[in-house]
C-alpha cells in the first residue's frame, strides 16, 4: 500500500482511531512516547509427533520509521503497561507500508 503523504500517514498513527501511546527507548537513549499500531495475534503451530500444537502469541508494533530509524535488537518498549524487548526489526518492506517499521516484540 503506497501512503501519498506524510500525513496520510500520520492519520493511522492518531489514538482516537487505532493507534495506542508506547514509551521507546533506544540502547543509550532517552525514553518518548510514540504512537504505534499494537498487535498481538495468537498463533498455533501443529507438531508432526500428534502431540499437543505449540501456542504462542508474537506481539509486534508498527511504528513510523521516522520515530524508530535506529530501531536495534534490545530496545525496550513499554505498551499497555507491558514491557517488550525489540527482537525483529523490520523497516519498510518488512510490513509492506512505506514509511513504516515492523517492531516484533518479545514480552518482559
Amino acid at each position: 500500500m503506497t501512503i501519498e503523504t506524510a500525513t496520510d500517514l500520520g492519520d493511522f498513527f492518531k489514538t482516537d482511531d487505532f493507534a495506542v501511546a508506547a514509551t521507546y527507548t533506544a540502547a543509550g537513549e532517552s525514553a518518548a512516547t510514540i504512537n504505534v499500531l499494537f498487535d498481538a495475534p495468537f498463533n498455533s503451530i501443529p507438531l508432526d509427533t500428534g502431540e499437543r500444537d505449540i501456542e504462542s502469541n508474537t506481539p509486534t508494533a508498527l511504528c513510523q520509521t521516522t520515530d524508530v530509524s535506529a530501531a536495534a535488537h534490545g530496545d525496550v518498549i513499554v505498551i499497555n503497561s507491558n514491557t517488550y524487548h525489540v527482537v525483529g526489526v523490520q523497516a519498510d518492506s518488512g510490513s509492506g507500508y512505506q514509511g513504516t517499521t515492523l517492531l516484533v516484540l518479545e514480552e518482559q
